[in-house]
C-alpha cells in the first residue's frame, strides 16, 4: 500500500502536541510495509528514514498566520475553557474570517498540489488527512475522489475535544464549523465514544484508531529512581481540578516525597519542582527516574468513553507505575489495580502514593504488567496494521 498523508505538522520544534505521535504512526506504517509520502499542513516538509516528504504549498502563508496568532495571544492572552460537552458552539467572527480566508487562498493551492502529486505518483492508493483544519480545505476530498478515484480518509486525533459541543481547545482551531464531513470516504477517530458525534456531524462512516506508542522510542531505562511522583504535560485546560488533586495538594501534604513536573501553563503546583524543559527525548529519562508516573487526562477525553490519549501508552511502554484520574473506558486498554491505579480524590491520591512508595514489591510488578499488556496490544505497529485494514476495506 502507498499513502499520501497530509499531516498537521512534521516539525517537532513547533507546539503541536500530537506531532510526536504522528511521527510514530508514520514510522510504524513504514515498518508494516506501507510506502508513505507525507506533506505537512503547517511548517516545513521534513524528510525521515520512514517517509518521503512532499512540500507544504502554503508554508509562507501558514508561517505568517502563526506569527500573527502568536502576537495576538501575547497582547490579549488565551481564554481558557472548561467545556462540559453540552454547549452548542457558535462560530466567532475571527474563526469565520480565518476559515474563509483559508478557503479562498489556501485550499486552491492544496488542491493543485495534491493533483500534481497524484498525477506524478498514480500508484498512491489513498489519501489520509491527519488532524488538519478540514473546514479550511473544503472540497479537497471530493475533488480527489472525483478526479483521481482515490479514497480520502480523515483522522481526527483530538476527539472529543475537537467537536463543536466541546468548543475545541482555546488554543486551537475550530475545525468543524462550515465543514462538509460527507465529502470524505470515512472518518477515523481516537475515541470510541466520540464516533456518534462525528456521525451526527455528517460523516458517512467512522472507525476507531486509538493512540499507541513506539516500543523502541519509549523503552525502559535502567536509571536510579530519585523522583517519587512525576507528571508531564501542557496546560491546565480541561484538567485543573485533577492537577490540584494529584499534584498540588499531595505535594503539600507529603513533604517527605519528591514531586516533579515537566510542562508549561500548569498553574500552582504546590511543592512540586519544575524540571528543565529540554528536548522531547528527555521525557523518557524523567519518567524512568520516577517511582510513580501520573496520568492526568483532560475532562473532555476522560468523560467520553475510550477517548484515547498518548500518555498511558507511552508510560506503559516504559514499564511505569501509573496513577490516573477517573477516565471513562480506561479499562479498554489496561486493567485497574493490576496494570494501573485510578484515584478519585486528593485524599485517595495521597493514600495510594504513600502505599506505593512503601511497597516496591507491588509497585514494580504493576509497571511490568502494564508494559506486557502494551507490547501485546498497544504499540503503534498494532495501530498501523489496524489502519491498513480499515483503508483496505475501501479499496
Amino acid at each position: 500500500m502507498k499513502l499520501l498523508v497530509i499531516v498537521s505538522s512534521l516539525d517537532l520544534t513547533q507546539p503541536f502536541s500530537a506531532t510526536p505521535a504522528w511521527w510514530q504512526l508514520l514510522k510504524a506504517l513504514y515498518e508494516v510495509g506501507v510506502d508513505v509520502v507525507a506533506a505537512p499542513y503547517q511548517g516545513p516538509a521534513i524528510e525521515s528514514p520512514w517517509w518521503r516528504a512532499a512540500a507544504n504549498p502554503a508554508q509562507r502563508e501558514g508561517d505568517l498566520f502563526k506569527w500573527l496568532r502568536d502576537q495576538w495571544r501575547r497582547v490579549g492572552g488565551v481564554k481558557q475553557t472548561q467545556a462540559s460537552g453540552k454547549q452548542i458552539e457558535t462560530e466567532g467572527l475571527a474563526d469565520k474570517l480565518v476559515r474563509r480566508t483559508a478557503q479562498t487562498l489556501i485550499a486552491p493551492r492544496w488542491q493543485r498540489h495534491v493533483d500534481r502529486i497524484l498525477t506524478k505518483q498514480p500508484d498512491i492508493d489513498a489519501v489520509l488527512v491527519i488532524t488538519v483544519p478540514l473546514n479550511q480545505l473544503g472540497g479537497l476530498a471530493e475533488h480527489v475522489i472525483t478526479r483521481h478515484h482515490k479514497p480520502v480518509f480523515f483522522y481526527d486525533g483530538d476527539v472529543p475535544a475537537s467537536l463543536p459541543n466541546f468548543m475545541g481547545f482555546a488554543t486551537g482551531f475550530r475545525i468543524y464549523q462550515g465543514a462538509d464531513l460527507s465529502e470524505y470516504t470515512a472518518f477515523i477517530s481516537n475515541s470510541e465514544g466520540g464516533k456518534k458525534g462525528l456521525l451526527d456531524l455528517g460523516a458517512r462512516a467512522v472507525h476507531t484508531l486509538f493512540y499507541g506508542a513506539d516500543e523502541d522510542l519509549f523503552s525502559p531505562l535502567d536509571v536510579a529512581q530519585d523522583l517519587d511522583a512525576f507528571f508531564y504535560g501542557h496546560g491546565r485546560e480541561y484538567r485543573a481540578e485533577w492537577i490540584d488533586a494529584m499534584i498540588r495538594e499531595p505535594s503539600q501534604h507529603m513533604p517527605e516525597a519528591r514531586f516533579a513536573v515537566r510542562g508549561t501553563h500548569l498553574g500552582d503546583l504546590g511543592r512540586a519542582e519544575m524540571l528543565p524543559y529540554l528536548s522531547f527525548s528527555k521525557l523518557r529519562e524523567y519518567a524512568c527516574r520516577s517511582k510513580i508516573n501520573l496520568v492526568i487526562t483532560r475532562k473532555a477525553h476522560a468523560s467520553v468513553f475510550a477517548s484515547s490519549s498518548s500518555r498511558p501508552f507511552e508510560l506503559a511502554s516504559m514499564g511505569a507505575c501509573m496513577v490516573c484520574n477517573p477516565y471513562e473506558g480506561l479499562e479498554t486498554w489496561f486493567e485497574p489495580e493490576k496494570e494501573l491505579i485510578i484515584v478519585h480524590s486528593a485524599a485517595e491520591a495521597i493514600e495510594r502514593y504513600r502505599w506505593l512508595l512503601s511497597h516496591d514489591d507491588a509497585r514494580r510488578p504493576m509497571g511490568q504488567a502494564a508494559r506486557a499488556r502494551f507490547l501485546n496490544e498497544h504499540t503503534f505497529r498494532h495501530r498501523a496494521r489496524q489502519l491498513v485494514t480499515i483503508m483496505e476495506s475501501y479499496l
